[in-house]
């Protein structure tokens, strides 16, 4: 599909895309689900673990009605909306409300660095905070944290010992894991799936380990 140009589409009604496509979900509480997911072009932190580089720049101009119909035409129940940091574009908000309205199940992938207070309730939000190791640990609005939702779920990505020592704490402050469900991921090629998982069951620690599925089946393959 050729990229629309910017003022073909009403400005309430565009969102810039980088893809949408039809994978498993790889992670938080609907891993392994058929998923369609909705990745928004442009973020404004650089993780070091990043792995979605190539969502920075680039995308395509799409409305609101266009994506949620592609959605739809993959006949699949769950939808994730991501980036990037999909809420970087304010009308990502729209997007989340009308794929709701099309009785999707809706989840939103965000980096927890921007206000997610205005999400429709109906979302999943799966918030990420940033640890030490991703080198945007100052970027975590400690607003979103307040506002906890009992449906959301909040991930750390866990690089090295250092950084788990970090969440450990940063989860006990906060009685995270009495507000929502805390999962913690180990960083592909930093941590071995074995030691974070060795790390949590010494420390009778109540989060939920989590693997990335799509990385296990299709690697570092875009658009999987």
């Amino acid at each position: 599909m050729g990229a629309a140009p910017r003022d073909a589409i009403p400005a309430a009604d565009r969102l810039k895309i980088t893809e949408v496509f039809l994978s498993l979900q790889g992670e938080a509480d609907t891993v392994g689900w058929p998923t369609v997911f909705v990745r928004l072009t442009g973020c404004p932190l650089r993780c070091t673990y990043c792995d979605t580089e190539y969502a920075f720049y680039g995308g395509q101009w799409r409305s609101v009605d266009e994506l949620v119909g592609e959605v739809r035409g993959h006949g699949v129940r769950h939808v994730c909306v991501t980036g990037g940091e999909p809420l970087a574009q304010p009308n990502v908000h729209r997007l989340l409300a009308a794929l709701c309205d099309a009785g999707l199940a809706v989840s939103l992938e965000t980096s927890g660095a921007l206000d997610a207070g205005a999400v429709d309730a109906r979302v999943v939000r799966v918030l990420d905070v940033k640890t030490p190791a991703s080198g945007e640990s100052s970027r975590n609005l400690p607003s979103n944290l307040e506002g906890l939702r009992a449906t959301d779920l909040v991930k750390f990505v866990i690089c090295d010992r250092a950084d788990y020592d970090w969440a450990r704490a940063f989860v006990a402050e906060r009685d995270l894991a009495a507000r929502a469900q805390v999962l913690f991921s180990p960083g592909h090629g930093q941590v071995t799936p074995r030691e974070l998982a060795e790390w949590i069951l010494a420390d009778r620690l109540g989060v939920r380990f989590q693997l990335q599925l799509h990385k296990i089946l299709w690697g570092e393959e875009p658009g999987r």
